[in-house]
């Protein structure tokens, strides 16, 4: 109780402070270092976890009555939270996956009321069992999370694996999150079908949202709105209503095309030298379902399969999945023949460290061999660029063990969200590796001046947001604290732009639209918040983007080539109607993130 008071009085009054400060524009004069396209001369990448852009962002008013696609402007729920008059465009469908095959998958019918969340592994709560806290007959569509619980409370965490979520979207009408929990939530793990039946014990975690609007609680008591550093810094900074994660699926997947713009695929492991090869049987993805099943998958799940070789359309999924792309109009599904693409989470081979013992490779082990695609970290230091990772959780870091003493997080290294210890070109060059650093780091290097051109930053574990195991108010925290620190430093904030993000949607509703790129996705939005002195003040960017945008600007702006010949930062920038700004007339495409910057007509050196 104390945590959560002490959280709930830091994060009104750090929203107060950067609504009234954030407005202020650039210095008169900034530092000239290297040939740069804008005057952004630092690229801060911060990236938390699990959430999508409804879900965080579904009630979000912007301001001087810009248009915004999320629940609220489409009628989906009122301000207060409550079901809107168009309700029945988020509602839940049940599906039907009895066949031979994988599919993403007709309806049988609806739901009457939503099943009753789950605690999962929530923490303080009791695991994997109905959350109390949670009415049993919610309606049919998206419900606001703290009507029931308080904002910074801990809740349970939806199913956010690949072939799960291309159901959940079922071919952009967004109807089946619902079902894919209540059938085959995070897969099978290769075990057979449980006798008396699967319970995943989720129930209907992925409808909740919260709310930025004032509200009443279930119990009668007012609210001032959820989420209050996010809003301030929406309103006084640019975001995007149309940013997705460009891989359907979670973690591990994502933290590779950000770091690549590609997908990690199974190499030898006896080599260990990048080639591609044929993985362990047991580690190879089928989500057909069982005989007699409906949508229990045959391999699939954290023990079980993740890697698809989706060249071969008669693969387990594949089929399904490029014909959703065909329908799209996508004839290039982007898979290079004999390839086995991950496309869920595996471990790292390098564990934090070239100096550590590596992780096994084996078939009860599973962990992604050696990597040998090119990433944006070799062609930043190939072109004179400097950039650093920053991890928190990595080693004994203990930057930020308290805050008044108070403890904010335990360790608990992330190695999925380290993508760059995969790959060989870092982990086995020393100075390269070398980049690869604690958030105590970067602090350091805030204060001192010395932050390279572009950094990576993940959160700890606790504080990144995870449903279950942290909480979107303690991302806020972290977000709030680092913008804090960067703006302390005039010469450097008078440089900077920070992109704020998740690394996924974590298997929650959203109503967006989604545009088909290749077989790995594009996925649900999620947030994204651009913080610079060169932001657009409080304005909505309808242009598309995913997390390869990320790398393209970076690129346009250090005058960069794409990391490589099928990375997706070869696609072109949207060309939008003005009927409809959100579908890229020449798609596949997705643009550069340039258009949420004003540079007042001043370019780079």
């Amino acid at each position: 109780m104390k945590t959560t008071t002490f959280l709930r009085r830091v994060l009104v009054s750090s929203a107060t402070v950067l609504a009234a400060s954030a407005l202020s524009g650039p210095p008169g004069a900034y530092a000239q270092e290297s040939a740069t396209a804008t005057p952004i001369r630092h690229v801060i990448i911060v990236v938390g976890e699990n959430h999508t852009f409804d879900n965080v962002f579904g009630t979000y008013q912007p301001r001087g009555g810009q248009k915004i696609g999320n629940l609220l402007a489409k009628g989906i729920v009122n301000a207060d939270g409550t079901p809107g008059p168009n309700f029945e465009l988020a509602r839940q469908r049940i599906g039907s996956d009895r066949g031979e095959y994988y599919a993403v998958t007709p309806s049988t019918g609806e739901y009457a009321t939503l099943p009753q969340p789950y605690t999962t592994y929530a923490t303080g709560q009791p695991g994997g069992v109905p959350d109390t806290r949670f009415p049993t007959n919610l309606p049919n569509g998206p419900f606001q999370i703290s009507r029931y619980v308080p904002y910074p409370a801990y809740t349970g965490d939806p199913v956010h694996r690949f072939f799960q979520m291309w159901q959940d979207v079922d071919g952009g009408r967004n109807d089946k999150f619902v079902w894919v929990e209540e059938t085959i939530g995070t897969g099978s793990n290769g075990k057979p079908l449980p006798a008396g039946g699967f319970n995943p014990r989720e129930g209907a975690i992925s409808m909740g949202f919260y709310n930025m609007n004032p509200f009443t609680d279930a119990a009668g008591a007012a609210h001032s709105g959820d989420e209050p550093v996010f809003k301030a810094l929406a309103d006084a900074y640019a975001s995007s209503d149309n940013y997705h994660q460009a891989v359907m699926g979670g973690t591990g997947a994502n933290f590779q095309a950000i770091v690549s713009g590609d997908a990690a695929f199974f190499t030898d492991p006896v080599a260990l030298d990048g080639s591609a090869a044929v993985p362990f049987a047991n580690q190879i993805e089928n989500p057909d379902p069982v005989a007699g099943t409906n949508n229990y998958y045959t391999q699939d799940g954290y023990g079980g399969g993740s890697y698809v070789n989706c060249s071969d359309p008669s693969t387990p999924g594949a089929r399904s999945v490029r014909s959703q792309l065909l329908q799209q109009g996508v004839t290039r599904a982007n898979c290079a023949s004999g390839h086995y693409y991950l496309v869920n989470n595996y471990a790292m081979y390098w564990n934090q460290s070239s100096s550590n013992p590596p992780h096994l490779i084996d078939a009860t082990h599973f962990t992604l061999p050696p990597q040998s695609n090119p990433t944006i970290a070799d062609v930043m230091t190939r072109h004179g660029v400097s950039w650093k990772y920053y991890s928190g959780d990595r080693g004994s870091d203990s930057s930020l063990a308290s805050v008044d003493g108070i403890p904010l997080f335990f360790h608990s290294y992330c190695g999925i969200c380290d993508p760059l210890t995969g790959y060989i070109s870092i982990m086995r060059n020393p100075a390269e590796e070398a980049k690869l650093q604690t958030y105590q780091a970067f602090l350091a290097d805030v204060k001192s001046g010395t932050l390279p051109s572009v950094s990576f930053v993940r959160p700890f574990e606790e504080l990144a947001g995870h449903p279950a195991d942290s909480t979107t108010s303690l991302y806020e925290m972290f977000i709030q604290d680092l913008v804090g620190k960067v703006r302390a430093n005039e010469e450097l904030w008078a440089s900077t732009a920070i992109f704020i993000t998740t690394d996924e949607g974590g298997g929650y509703y959203d109503s967006g639209y989604i545009q088909a790129l290749d077989f790995f996705g594009d996925g649900t939005r999620i947030p994204l918040i651009a913080v610079s002195p060169y932001a657009k003040p409080g304005y909505v960017d309808h242009t598309y983007y995913d997390h390869v945008s990320l790398l393209k600007f970076i690129e346009e702006n250090w005058h960069l080539p794409p990391v490589s010949a099928r990375s997706r930062d070869n696609l072109p920038n949207p060309i939008a109607s003005a009927d409809d700004p959100y579908r890229p007339l020449n798609g596949p495409a997705i643009g550069d993130l340039m258009n949420l910057f004003d540079f007042g007509g001043s370019q780079g050196d």
